[in-house]
């Protein structure tokens, strides 16, 4: 392991990530339960038979999106007991790094979609589509331009534990 100034054990290092890896779930599980008890409560309003064809598909699309970032964060949970005082650590944040990134993806799908869905029910099919779009563009540029600019930083050295630069899981 390249020295990158902590002074920390491997062990140390896959303790801090997988700490800074529960953190970032903390966040989606938040947003996930706060869309997802959206949509739970959308079915039951007097006006959900309004919804067209493309309406409800988008909806039960979006409850699934709800459901699969739900079990993916509860993945992260499986993965830990499934390994815990194995000392696998190492191994629990890569597999768990990838885990959040996917839920990650479909957090932003949730997101763009409900915006879509909105639009689309209160305004019209075209604000729909184009809320959706701009949810989709805007995930897009806050995820590869905005890291991408700015100062260059100096790049932290390759982690044994997570295997990748400047990945949640080697931070």
């Amino acid at each position: 392991m390249l020295d990158d100034g902590r002074g920390e054990s491997a062990n140390e290092r896959a303790d801090r990530n997988w700490n800074e890896i529960l953190q970032e779930v903390r966040v989606t599980q938040t947003c996930t339960q706060i869309l997802g008890g959206f949509l739970l409560a959308v079915a039951f309003q007097p006006r959900f038979t309004e919804l067209d064809d493309i309406q409800l598909v988008l909806y039960l699309t979006l409850v699934s999106l709800a459901g699969a970032s739900t079990l993916l964060g509860l993945s992260l949970v499986v993965v830990h007991r499934r390994f815990f005082g194995k000392r696998q650590k190492g191994r629990i944040v890569r597999v768990g790094n990838g885990l959040l990134m996917a839920n990650l993806v479909v957090v932003a799908l949730l997101i763009a979609g409900v915006t879509g869905l909105i639009f689309d029910f209160a305004v019209s099919r075209g604000a729909g589509l184009t809320a959706l779009a701009a949810a989709l563009l805007l995930s897009i540029v806050l995820w590869i331009f905005v890291p991408m600019g700015g100062v260059e930083e100096e790049a932290e050295p390759a982690d044994e534990i997570g295997g990748e630069r400047g990945s949640a899981g080697a931070r």
